[in-house]
């Protein structure tokens, strides 16, 4: 996939978008120090290259419900492409999944599930055995208390990037 070339202004553009969400022209043109008319423009533009996700309210859902967090590792039975492709036309149905990811090593995927209890949650993997979806073993690992959530620092990650090619 053809990457796209950001500059400086991008950059502070796409972190003001990260750290702020969806944010005033006035305001985002401040905090990038661009007039608002050009600081638009390029914003319209990042859109348009798929640049930008989408907007979405970071909610403490903690502060509200008290809810199970699992991370999940499985490892599927057989391994062809008609397994994966079986396994995650299902995971991605399952609401309580929220993260889900194909890895390389000792498991096929990671995942992240919220449920209401972890008799919930419990109920939803005796669920997805029974669905004959591909699993062989899954582990998996409640969590306890949440250390750290954070996202990327875009304009770090590309200065040490930039770093290193020199």
């Amino acid at each position: 996939m053809k990457k796209v070339i950001l500059d400086a202004v991008d950059v502070r553009i796409l972190s003001a978008v990260q750290q702020h969400g969806q944010i005033s022209k006035s305001r985002l043109s401040e905090l990038v120090s661009l007039s608002p008319t050009p600081c638009w423009m390029r914003l319209d533009k990042l859109k348009k290259a798929g640049l930008i996700k989408g907007f979405r309210g970071d909610i403490a859902i903690d502060k509200i419900l008290d809810l199970t967090k699992v991370y999940v590792t499985v490892s599927l039975k057989a391994h062809n492409r008609s397994n994966f492709e079986r396994f995650e036309k299902r995971i991605l149905s399952v609401d309580e999944i929220i993260e889900c990811s194909a890895t390389g090593g000792g498991c096929d995927y990671v995942m992240k599930v919220i449920t209401n209890s972890l008799t919930d949650f419990q109920n939803l993997i005796e669920q997805l055995l029974d669905e004959e979806i591909g699993i062989d073993r899954y582990y998996i690992y409640v969590v306890t208390r949440e250390v750290k959530s954070t996202t990327l620092s875009l304009s770090k990650l590309i200065a040490d990037k930039a770093r290193s090619s020199e």
